[in-house]
């Protein structure tokens, strides 16, 4: 899926853009592009020089899901395939990844495209951005990770509520809860993205994909537990390039400069 015109990638600065690209059908998910977005997904993992990641999409939504019209002409439908070989992997391979990711929502974001956004470690919106959950519509249970990550970051009363009735979901509102970091105009949101890319790109790699593994471990883990792992992996943040950079950096009373090691 490496010549897929489905996903657009680029790569500049330390900073990979993958870009959902099907404006057509609002970036809904065929078979096409979520393998495209897997390879590329893997790309920005093994490349050295990515120490960012941003996933956007072309057009006026982010993504509206799963394309039904692909799922309808399948003549038996296995849900369980689609859901494990299509969806699982995409939030294994963003959870699992050593280095940010940001989901930069430029639009509407509905059922696992929401989804998909939410398994990304900082998710920003435009401001005429929304969010749906909007599953029940057609009698099927989110995935995409939904119901593992979206009760965590709204709360379980919240969630229930919003995957089960399908409420739209402004990106102001979305941030009030916590389901989101930030929103931006409309006119000021390709700036803030690239900013806020820059900056990720710019700290401590390898303290940041720490810092995600013990977010992510955080989940199962009890206090005990998580106090070990904190102890474990910072002594390996305190064997880095970069911690000795920003040790020497803070004496010397300059700036520090990162360079992910």
């Amino acid at each position: 899926m490496e010549n897929s015109t489905t996903i657009i990638y680029t790569q500049e600065g330390g900073i990979a853009t993958i870009t959902l690209n099907r404006p057509s059908v609002f970036n809904s998910f065929n078979h096409e592009m979520i393998k495209a977005l897997q390879y590329h997904l893997d790309v920005s993992a093994q490349d050295a020089s990515v120490r960012a990641v941003v996933l956007t999409a072309s057009g006026k939504a982010f993504c509206a899901g799963q394309d039904l019209g692909e799922v309808l002409e399948e003549t038996a439908i296995d849900f369980k395939k689609i859901v494990q070989e299509n969806y699982n992997p995409l939030v294994l391979k963003i959870r699992n990844m050593e280095k940010p990711v940001i989901a930069a929502v430029n639009g509407v974001a509905a059922g696992a495209g929401a989804n998909l956004a939410l398994a990304c470690d900082i998710v920003v919106a435009k401001e005429s951005a929304n969010f749906i959950q909007a599953f029940s519509k057609i009698g099927l249970i989110p995935d995409c990770g939904g119901t593992y990550f979206l009760p965590r970051l709204i709360g379980f009363q919240k969630a229930s509520a919003l995957m089960m009735l399908a409420d739209k979901v402004s990106a102001s509102q979305a941030k009030e809860i916590g389901m989101i970091y930030d929103y931006f105009s409309d006119d000021e949101f390709d700036a803030n993205v690239s900013k806020l890319a820059e900056k990720l790109a710019s700290l401590p790699t390898k303290g940041l994909a720490y810092t995600k593994k013990l977010l992510n471990q955080s989940f199962q883990n009890s206090i005990e537990d998580q106090l070990i792992q904190e102890s474990l992996f910072q002594d390996q943040a305190g064997n880095t390039a970069d911690y000795k950079e920003g040790v020497d950096a803070f004496l010397e009373k300059r700036n520090p400069i990162f360079k992910g090691e």
